[in-house]
């Protein structure tokens, strides 16, 4: 227990994340320059613009590239990870988001006389597009870039 505040000092932790959370303060701030209010709950929720998955999992990358070197076997394992959560967020969880929004219209359809129905509907921003993951992977790698330190 000892060691668990050395987790503070792991550099390529502390970014990761950090880009994670400045890619879901940006979705807060293209929530009110689109509608002009402020929504809060952006910054909590799945989905949207930029993706703070693929901004942590490409900060995580980058960081061990430059910290163990870009040939390491553990830059190797964190960019196959990185990807494979990039291809999750912009394929399958994003599949499931529109047919979340199917099943709910059908619900909406067929119950529409019967309004005692009363079942949570599907959370339907599930996912990312591609432009949003690209977007997130982008903002992750200049978010490791820049606070890279100076070895």
């Amino acid at each position: 227990m000892q060691d668990f505040g050395d987790i503070l000092h792991n550099h390529v932790l502390v970014i990761a994340i950090a880009a994670c959370l400045v890619a879901q303060l940006f979705k807060a701030i293209i929530e009110f320059a689109l509608r002009g209010k402020l929504n809060l709950r952006a910054m909590v929720e799945t989905g949207g613009m930029p993706s703070a998955h693929s901004a942590l999992v490409t900060a995580l990358a980058c960081g061990i590239g430059q910290t163990l070197g870009w040939s390491s076997p553990a830059f190797a394992v964190t960019s196959v990870f990185a990807i494979i959560v990039m291809y999750d967020a912009a394929g399958v969880r994003q599949a499931a988001g529109k047919q979340a929004r199917v099943l709910n219209q059908i619900i909406d359809e067929l119950f529409q006389e019967n309004p005692e129905f009363n079942e949570d509907r599907l959370k339907e921003l599930l996912g990312h597009t591609p432009v949003q993951v690209f977007a997130g992977a982008i903002l992750g790698a200049m978010i490791s870039c820049l606070a890279a330190p100076a070895y």
